[in-house]
């Protein structure tokens, strides 16, 4: 006999069940024995229990175990012939469901009477939904609990991610015999590491997390293998801090009477607490010999672009160049206009009315003209240009630098690693990156996504910014409220403000998916449809504001499709106040700063994730002027999307939100396969759930790489974390 280990295909042990392979195959990505046993459940069901299910949601995903109340067949003709439909119906610790199973002959049908006895004990899986009044599962699958399907089913039956037409039932027979057949499994622990921490071995926790007796049994393999994706991960981090730390780096120290001396001398306000004493650890950062590596976390509006300012300047004294990455046009110029507004004549090198130590700040995006650009692109390799702000377009070959010394990354969650060191390589020695987001992440996160950067809060808001009052306006309970958000519209204009009115698409006919990132899961992973109801669209909305409700006011559009100097022309004519109210996709999620905008309306509001709408919102109330946030949405009460809009109107903290955020949608999404630079998000590891477990696989990290840099007292564990190190390097190939 052949030996199975895990390099062997997954055919091994599906044997002759073609069909159920070609769907684990293609529909979950499984091709080895070592895939198939790594591919864990995502919950359990007790066998020995009726389920509990609180409130179902219609188009959810189910398996639950249930009493059989009855079971009954009757005869029907479908297709000119007899056909029969068996109806069990189940009670479970909640509601009662009933399940439908169709058969083509009398005697499937008596089987089905005969294997679901009332009293007897079932499970089934399908989608629930709902049919006069009473719950029923779609699409059913399921068997007895007492009958020989179940003989082999340990007491928690595992619930598995899955594909259509494979249900967890046919994972656990073939992983059951995976388990008893494999063997050369590796195991990353070395006796000594299993002992101290008190780690299970890996077959026996292989074992406990796909086919668990108890509870202990499970709860000991989930701790096992959540430290070591853990360790594995935070040791790639550890090894790649370690690499940037022994990188040469010029030093930027700046001096005393240059750039930065004068534009401080100008600066018509004070710098915050927070301002001040990152901006010291900044500059000393960047007076290093090896680069500053360094993420900037700061609300909306807490003066993280003057703090990127000071930077930029103190590298500019130093006689290098400094690059910022905008994520779109619309905040590429945004930061050109402010960053020359506050430079004044000191953004006006080499020209008549600059000032002696004055440098020159240039744009560079994809949409300019090629005369523009060719011009940005001469005073960008030069020098002559200190600062250079773009989009994607610095990133492009052509695009060459004097001395870069200094890459500034706005909103971090729209760029991946590989982008960050595109611009990064066009520097002669490693240029100081200093990383910029207003998306608040929890300390976890920080640790497992960004855990190559040193991470610092701004915490504190500037004088000026005023708190912003949030409301849900619910037209599924209320339709005729929408009549007051426009009304509240016009008192807001009338009080010489101006308003935002965002929507989740451009227009109605497009077919485009809109602009926003939310999608609802049920518990086994899969979307939940939303209503089939047209979303807001800009033009069709900004039409019918303009010819009814909001009939008479300077309105205009903004959104992703429009020309970049129509998009720059309206942004100007908004922020000097010559519209009153603009109707925007997501496109003034970030950056766009109109000190005079007191109102934002949010249509289908619950189309956005959490971390969007509170960016969304920090939009308005930011010229010292109490702000007005109404998330107009059909979403019913009690549904997670509604659930998301009560938490973004129940706070203005971030960090609070970020994790609201985090618990509600696929954690993969939050982290980004683009953010990490690993190929695949998280397997078993919850950056909330499972902080202590990665704060101590983080000192265990450290502690191990100071006995060991090379891991050579545990080559298995070697061997993963070059993997993971491989993977991260082939992604970038792969996107590069």
């Amino acid at each position: 006999m052949v030996a199975i280990t895990p390099d062997s295909p997954i055919q091994a042990v599906f044997g002759s069940h073609h069909k159920k392979r070609k769907l684990a195959e293609e529909g979950l990505g499984l091709a080895t024995v070592g895939d198939l046993l790594r591919h864990f459940p995502r919950r359990y069901v007790a066998a020995t229990e009726l389920s509990e299910v609180a409130t179902p949601v219609v188009g959810e995903q189910l398996t639950i175990v249930g009493e059989v109340r009855s079971c009954e067949s009757a005869s029907f003709f479908g297709g000119n012939r007899r056909q029969f439909r068996t109806t069990v119906r189940l009670r479970t610790d909640g509601p009662d469901f009933s399940v439908t199973l169709f058969s083509p002959y009398q005697g499937l049908a008596d089987r089905h009477e005969a294997e679901f006895r009332p009293g007897s004990r079932a499970v089934f899986t399908g989608k629930a939904k709902q049919f006069r009044g009473s719950w029923q599962l779609d699409q059913p699958h399921g068997f007895a609990l007492d009958g020989a399907e179940a003989a082999s089913m340990s007491k928690l039956m595992p619930v598995y991610p899955l594909t259509a037409k494979l249900y967890s039932w046919d994972l656990q027979k073939v992983v059951a015999a995976a388990l008893d057949l494999v063997t050369g499994v590796p195991e990353v622990f070395t006796p000594e590491l299993r002992e101290r921490y008190e780690l299970l071995g890996v077959m026996q926790a292989l074992r406990w997390i796909h086919a668990p007796d108890e509870w202990s049994q499970l709860g000991a393999a989930q701790k096992r293998f959540r430290f070591e994706e853990a360790l594995v991960l935070q040791l790639t981090l550890a090894r790649r801090r370690a690499a940037h730390r022994a990188q040469g780096a010029r030093s930027r120290a700046g001096r005393p009477d240059g750039l930065l001396a004068a534009f401080d001398e100008r600066l018509p306000f004070e710098l915050t607490g927070g301002q001040r004493e990152i901006g010291e650890l900044v500059a000393e950062e960047l007076a290093r010999d090896h680069p500053m590596n360094r993420l900037l976390q700061g609300e909306v509006g807490s003066g993280k672009t003057l703090v990127a300012l000071r930077a930029m300047l103190q590298v500019v004294d130093s006689g290098g160049q400094a690059a910022l990455l905008a994520p779109t046009e619309v905040l590429a110029q945004q930061h050109h206009r402010s960053i020359s507004a506050m430079l004044g004549d000191l953004a006006q090198g080499g020209m008549l009315g600059g000032a002696a130590e004055a440098t020159s700040v240039v744009l560079l995006t994809g949409s300019m003209g090629r005369a523009a650009r060719q011009e940005a692109m001469l005073r960008t390799v030069t020098g002559e240009a200190g600062i250079v702000i773009g989009t994607h377009a610095l990133l492009e070959d052509r695009v060459e630098f004097a001395d870069l010394g200094l890459v500034v990354v706005d909103e971090q969650h729209r760029f991946g690693v590989e982008q960050r060191a595109a611009l990064t390589d066009k520097a002669g020695t490693p240029p100081h990156v200093l990383v910029m987001t207003a998306t608040p992440i929890p300390r976890t996160v920080a640790m497992t996504v960004f855990g190559d950067l040193e991470t610092s809060v701004l915490a504190e808001l500037p004088a000026g910014r005023a708190p912003i009052q949030t409301n849900v306006v619910p037209l599924a309970d209320q339709p005729s409220w929408i009549e007051r958000v426009w009304q509240r519209v016009r008192e807001e204009v009338e009080k010489g403000h101006q308003v935002y009115v965002v929507c989740p698409r451009i227009s109605g006919d497009s077919g485009e998916e809109g602009e926003t990132d939310q999608v609802d899961l049920d518990e086994e992973g899969a979307e939940i449809a939303p209503p089939k109801r047209s979303l807001a669209a800009v033009e069709d909305v900004h039409e019918e504001l303009a010819a009814g409700p909001l009939r008479g006011l300077r309105t205009a559009v903004l959104h992703g499709r429009l020309a970049p100097d129509d998009k720059d022309r309206t942004m100007r004519a908004f922020a000097a106040g010559d519209v009153d109210v603009l109707v925007s996709t997501t496109v003034i999620e970030v950056g766009v700063d109109v000190h005079n905008a007191t109102m934002m309306v949010l249509l289908d509001a619950d189309r956005f994730g959490v971390s969007q709408l509170h960016q969304l919102r920090g939009r308005v109330g930011r010229g010292g002027l109490p702000g007005l946030c109404l998330l107009v949405s059909h979403a019913e009460l009690g549904s997670p999307a509604r659930d998301r809009l009560d938490a973004v109107a129940s706070t203005t903290d971030g960090f609070e939100l970020s994790r609201v955020d985090l618990e509600q949608r696929r954690e993969g999404d939050v982290l980004g396969a683009s953010q990490s630079g690993f190929r695949s998000g998280l397997v078993t590891l919850r950056v909330l759930r499972d902080e202590k477990t990665i704060v101590r696989a983080r000192e265990a990290a450290e502690a191990l790489l100071s006995e060991d840099p090379a891991l050579a007292q545990a080559p298995e564990l070697a061997d993963a974390v070059a993997e993971v190190e491989r993977s991260a390097a082939s992604g970038f190939m792969e996107k590069g």
